[in-house]
């Protein structure tokens, strides 16, 4: 009689410890400090676990994403509004979360997909500009969970454009994680992604807020049960002072086998990331007592730990956490020891990928441009380009208007382009009004700044003298007062442009040196002319096009109605068939449709780290592999001094390929000409030349079979084809050879290298150059 008091005595003192510990361990999270935002919410509501819930339309005002879903909701919440950020509309969008520098949060988004919108929708989803997931529209529910330290008082939660569709969210949700430092206790600096929160189960209920009171979502899975596997229930009694962190309902199901329990996780990343595991087991079989269920742990067949006895140390609840490095999938394993009376169990268990805080633009330039753009807001609120003013300025891409480069280690602002029009469109709502933002002067690394063609009005604001400005252009504005002498006597101001405002006084201080500058004085002449100079180009232009066109029609007559030979008797030059002509300047291109980058000196060495890593050297120079900002890798050619190709060249390939685009021919993204430095940008192109495939090193020689090499050369004749032809005037290449033709990812070739390319020569054209240049071998005998 004695020993059944003593023994309910001792489960009824294990009942007030586990309350104790239910009330004063993981209960450290309440439902106040939670921030819930429903995405289109038409009001502020609670939901039936009483978790208040806000709208998005403070941060959000305009409903025209707002959608309603027909279907039934997948998430359990009950809430089936989504708002969708079509694209055109920026390249990502951030919700802004307050927080606390130095403290834990777990950030869930959940991402209804409705049928009706498209056909296939993809896009990624970061905080701040550390990537956390993928969002495919294929799943009609996706939910994308992570825990991070907060490294500063505002926290933001990103969608960032893909391939396809628009981004779209239902649910953003930011929950403390008060009393669970375990998390990031040995990655402080890092964002953990949850792959899987796991307990076992004879119901598929969720268990979340308020069993748990930081809201971590407990899912049920029943892939694991196996032969010689099954479900123990039981009520929980923790037998010691034992630290528990998960809810007690996690704890009362318990997967049980008789000798080998094996949980298997497939479709991880591909690549190797590191992963965190916490197992959470108790002891369901109240008779059961220590070194009767002992096993060994291993984790991707590495021993973990042997001989691990749940009920040991005089407790029956056991936490453990184990790292390790992974890429496709995670085996978790326990063994039966040799010995053992009881095989093992387990009752739930956490994967979370261990992912680093990407590097994020210098938090001085970023406390700056938003003060910009909180004084802009005020007088141009419906602005759409505010919309996109959010998150990182410069990562994953930077703002519209905004250039970013990298200097010791850090992205800075280094140029601001808010001229009207400038990815806004032409209405009066991009024109922007009210007084220049006195926060630019702040913006230590600024070099460029243009706010031309808007509506500012007031005084030019005053510079600092260690500003870095190079060129400023205020033009076409309605500012007034005097031209500042911190304005004009920056140290490395070389252009600055005040024309068309009308309320400038126009005294030009005493102390300004106009030689050392270009400058348009204040007049509104020069932009006058520089107008007449476009519309005489335009006409100009126009005339030239009616003429090709007159002469297409002729050519087309003369073919058709005209017996053949009739111009048979024309003179030939002697030496016709081999004339060959120079591309035209820069300055006679004067319309393109392809978009070609100036890259600044700062940028390209800040992308290629200095010039690291050399992968090819030529005629013209030197060629490095770099990354930019966005992450594409390219390929960074810098003439050398001792070059046997000059500007000529340089200029030549510019031009050509600023005005000719094939998918057989190499692009050039961008240019740099700096400091006597002339430099191309192309994409790497991972697979090298086909020079390096046929007769390289050995690392690089590899075997091409018959289809790919067909494929190459059908390729290299396209882009060659599509020289000869192209805008009815033929160019010669001059230089084809197997280094210049490259390869990319996919093995498709790429023509390179237009430095000696000249046009083809048309009757009536006089000799400019005959010989072939380059490398001799081909000549189209055309």
């Amino acid at each position: 009689m004695m020993k059944e008091i003593d023994y309910w005595v001792l489960r009824l003192i294990e009942f007030f410890i586990l309350c104790l510990f239910i009330l004063s361990g993981p209960t450290s999270a309440d439902e106040g400090s939670f921030v819930s935002i429903a995405c289109c919410a038409e009001s502020d509501y609670k939901d039936s676990r009483t978790i208040s819930w806000i709208s998005d339309f403070n941060q959000f005002p305009n409903n025209r994403g707002c959608h309603t879903l027909v279907k039934a909701v997948v998430n359990n919440s009950g809430y089936n509004r989504t708002r969708v950020f079509y694209q055109g509309s920026g390249q990502r969008r951030c919700y802004k979360l307050s927080t606390t520098k130095g403290e834990d949060y777990l950030i869930r988004g959940t991402f209804l997909f409705g049928p009706l919108w498209g056909s296939h929708f993809n896009f990624s989803v970061s905080v701040g500009v550390t990537p956390i997931g993928v969002v495919d529209s294929s799943e009609d529910s996706v939910v994308v969970e992570g825990i991070l330290r907060a490294t500063e008082d505002l926290t933001y939660f990103c969608l960032v454009n893909g391939k396809g569709g628009a981004p779209y969210i239902s649910e953003l949700e930011l929950r403390p994680l008060h009393g669970l430092k375990k998390y990031l206790q040995d990655f402080p600096s890092s964002v953990l992604k949850l792959v899987a929160r796991v307990k076992y189960a004879t119901s598929k209920e969720e268990i979340r807020y308020p069993d748990d009171p930081s809201d971590r979502i407990w899912t049920s899975n029943s892939s694991d049960l196996g032969s010689g596997t099954s479900l123990i229930t039981t009520n929980v009694f923790i037998s010691s002072n034992a630290s528990v962190s998960v809810p007690s309902q996690v704890l009362q199901t318990a997967l049980v086998a008789s000798d080998q329990l094996v949980i298997l996780r497939n479709g991880l990343s591909t690549t190797s990331y590191q992963y965190l595991m916490f197992l959470y087991l108790y002891e369901v079989n109240q008779t059961v007592q220590a070194g009767q269920r002992v096993f060994d742990i291993y984790l991707n067949n590495e021993l973990k730990q042997s001989r691990f006895d749940v009920s040991g140390n005089g407790s029956n609840y056991k936490e453990l956490a184990f790292t390790v490095t992974a890429n496709g999938f995670l085996n978790l394993t326990l063994v039966k020891a040799p010995g053992s009376e009881n095989g093992p169990l387990c009752n739930a268990y956490e994967i979370l990928q261990v992912l680093p805080w990407a590097q994020e633009t210098n938090q001085s330039d970023v406390e700056v441009i938003l003060e910009v753009k909180n004084e802009l807001l005020k007088n141009n609120p419906q602005n759409e380009v505010w919309e996109g003013w959010s998150g990182d300025p410069c990562l994953p891409v930077p703002w519209d208007g905004i250039t970013c480069a990298a200097i010791d280690g850090y992205l800075v602002i280094t140029k601001l382009d808010l001229s009207s029009g400038i990815s806004r469109g032409s209405d009066q709502n991009s024109i922007l009004k009210g007084p220049v933002p006195s926060s630019i002067t702040k913006l230590t690394h600024l070099i460029a700044l243009n706010l031309s063609h808007n509506g500012f009005t007031g005084d030019i604001p005053a510079f600092l003298p260690s500003s870095l400005l190079i060129s400023v252009d205020l033009s076409s504005n309605d500012l007034s007062g005097s031209i500042p002498v911190s304005l004009i006597s920056l140290p490395h101001l070389e252009t600055l442009y005040l024309g068309c405002n009308p309320h400038v006084a126009k005294n030009i201080p005493s102390s300004f040196n106009g030689s050392k500058f270009t400058t348009d004085h204040g007049s509104c002449s020069v932009l006058e002319s520089s107008k007449r100079r476009i519309i005489i180009g335009a006409a100009a232009s126009g005339s030239v096009l009616l003429t090709i066109i007159a002469g297409i029609i002729f050519c087309i007559w003369r073919q058709k109605f005209l017996p053949q030979g009739k111009f048979d008797a024309k003179i030939h030059h002697p030496m016709a068939k081999n004339l060959i002509f120079s591309l035209p300047s820069m300055d006679d291109l004067v319309l393109k449709s392809i978009s070609i980058e100036t890259f600044t000196l700062e940028y390209i060495e800040a992308a290629t780290q200095r010039y690291k890593t050399l992968i090819g050297e030529g005629g013209f120079g030197s060629v490095y592999r770099g990354t930019l900002i966005d992450g594409q890798e390219v390929a960074v050619k810098v003439r050398s001094a001792t070059s046997t190709q000059g500007t000529r060249e340089f200029e030549n390939e510019l031009n050509l390929l600023s005005a000719i685009r094939h998918e057989n021919l190499v692009p050039l993204l961008g240019y740099c000409c700096e400091n006597d430095q002339e430099i191309l940008v192309y994409p790497f192109m991972s697979n090298g030349s086909l020079q390096d495939r046929l007769y390289g090193e050995a690392a690089k020689r590899k075997i091409l079979d018959w289809p790919t090499r067909l494929s190459i050369a059908l390729g290299a004749a396209r882009g060659l084809t599509h020289l000869h032809t192209f805008a009815g005037r033929s160019i010669i290449h001059r230089d084809v050879k197997s280094s210049n033709i490259l390869l990319d990812h996919s093995m498709s070739a790429k023509v390179a290298d237009f430095g000696f390319s000249k046009y083809a020569p048309q009757e009536g054209d006089s000799c400019a150059s005959l010989e072939v240049r380059g490398t001799a071998g081909y000549l189209d005998p055309e």
